[in-house]
């Protein structure tokens, strides 16, 4: 377990109509909602859009017959947490079982479910005879387990996570039996094997913590490009999206999943939660869906990001509580199995939204205007996506840019130096905040007078600047909402509202 545009407007009342452009990336979201009628699970509505949406599941889970009824009929992949582990399969040396694993692949033959095995060689959950064994003897012994299990599975399992959590955070190589043996050779001898075993399965690394760009995931890329270079057979990437509300969504997902895929490699979100530090306030369930749309919308827009599965679907069976104290309600549903708000957010994401996607389905995409950080004046960039399927009224729509003031003045003005809409048809104002966060205290507030933004369309590009009354200096270096990004790009720090209530961003 263990985480170019194209404008044109019309006029209503005086007032523009927008049908400004398809992005790219809101045209990749759109494909769903004509569907949506028809199709209706989290599955059938990822199918639409040539992804599978699964969850994994476990040996206690499955004689719950409201859970085994939502997990056969809301979803079109499993993969067993821990009854594929070593464990649990080869206890002994030489001596097999694989009685448990065997019930969950019989459970997604009889409901038409794809199977992910997890995982052939991980550090954790070996049986202790491995971790005894003297180290001339631990290649061998890695590739009978995986020999002898990958063939029993042939067939019935569609994709493997060969080595799992091969990586410390710092993107060293993670010290197992298997490394202090062989190296990181293990890797490739590993992927070999089970290639041998079942060469029409999928062969993935899966890890925690490489969703985002950063020193882990940079290490993994290196080692996967090494890997291709040798030609060892190596099919995607797993990334376990573990995600936590406290910690940030993780930095450029969607740029790092695009970078394996670049490599010819498929990108799965593998073990994807978000938890909340309990008890759950509206802010932290509010944060929890957006991360879970915004992963939905990344995998999206990456073509061969080809699925995501949930650590298990409900807060039920969550393995959080018992990892993390104080720590939970990780999954898309409740304890009782009802759907919670992220089921929503989830489902939107995916075009199967209230009408084909409900009007709240909205994205703010940032970069910066500014060459200095330090100077007199905050200028960003702004536009909105329409990421539903139906039209949104921008009269109902506010975005909030999260700023800290300093020293100097402690009254501002605001300006729009340009729009596409028409810098009249957009309002601005600069607010304090009754209690700051990190790296904010005041925030610029972006509206509109009127308009409507249709499906899969954007504003256009919004520039916008502010100051202080006296021009004294800011500093933006940590402010929340900052980036020094010069192209557009998805930001999770700057939010928007639809009637005053958060539909997409993340607040301080």
């Amino acid at each position: 377990m263990s985480l170019v545009k194209r404008c044109r407007r019309r006029r209503t009342r005086g007032l523009p109509t927008l049908l400004v452009g398809t992005l790219a990336l809101a045209t990749s979201l759109a494909g769903g909602p004509a569907t949506a009628a028809q199709q209706g699970t989290l599955h059938e509505l990822a199918a639409a859009q040539g992804r599978y949406f699964g969850s994994a599941t476990d040996n206690p889970e499955l004689p719950d017959a409201a859970y085994a009824a939502t997990l056969g009929s809301e979803f079109g992949q499993v993969t067993p947490g821990n009854s594929m582990k070593w464990d649990t399969t080869e206890p002994a040396r030489g001596q097999f079982d694989f009685t448990k694993g065997d019930v969950v692949t019989d459970f997604a033959r009889q409901h038409g479910q794809s199977v992910r095995g997890h995982t052939l060689v991980w550090h954790s959950q070996l049986p202790g005879w491995v971790t005894a064994l003297p180290s001339a003897q631990i290649e061998a012994a890695m590739e009978n387990h995986i020999t002898e299990e990958a063939t029993h599975y042939r067939g019935a399992v569609t994709a493997w996570d060969v080595v799992n959590e091969p990586f410390n955070e710092d993107g060293t190589f993670r010290t197992s039996p298997f490394y202090t043996a062989m190296g990181s050779d293990y890797i490739a001898t590993a992927l070999r094997a089970a290639h041998a075993a079942d060469p029409d399965a999928r062969l993935y690394l899966n890890d925690y913590n490489i969703e985002g760009l950063g020193a882990k995931s940079d290490a993994m890329y290196a080692l996967v490009n090494e890997l291709l270079d040798e030609g060892v057979p190596l099919d995607g990437v797993g990334m376990q999206a573990h995600l936590a509300v406290q910690y940030g969504f993780p930095y450029e997902m969607r740029a790092n999943m695009q970078r394996f895929a670049d490599l010819g490699l498929d990108v799965a979100v593998t073990e994807l939660d978000v938890r909340v530090q309990l008890p759950a306030d509206a802010a932290e369930v509010a944060t929890q869906s957006t991360y879970y749309r915004r992963v939905v919308e990344d995998c999206l827009a990456v073509e061969r990001c080809v699925g995501i599965t949930v650590w298990d679907y409900t807060d039920k069976y969550s393995w959080v509580p018992g990892t993390f104290p104080g720590e939970g309600a990780a999954g898309l549903y409740d304890e009782n199995l009802l759907p919670k708000p992220a089921y929503d957010a989830v489902r939107t994401a995916l075009g199967g939204g209230e009408e084909g996607g409900g009007p709240g389905a909205l994205k703010v995409l940032y970069r910066s205007n500014d060459s200095s950080s330090a100077d007199n004046q905050i200028k960003p960039g702004l536009q909105l996506v329409n990421t539903g399927g139906s039209a949104v009224s921008l009269s109902s729509v506010t975005v909030r840019y999260w700023f800290t003031g300093g020293n100097g003045a402690s009254t501002y003005s605001s300006w729009c130096d340009w729009s596409a809409l028409g810098c009249s048809t957009v309002t601005h104002r600069i607010a304090a905040m009754d209690t700051p966060g990190a790296g904010a205290d005041h925030y610029l507030e972006v509206g509109f007078t009127g308009g409507t933004l249709a499906p899969a369309a954007s504003t256009g590009e919004i520039q916008l600047r502010l100051n202080k009354t006296d021009w004294s200096n800011f500093d933006e270096s940590d402010d929340y909402s900052h980036g020094t990004g010069t192209s557009y790009t998805d930001t999770g720090k700057i939010a928007v509202y639809v009637g005053g209530e958060l539909v997409g961003g993340i607040e301080p």
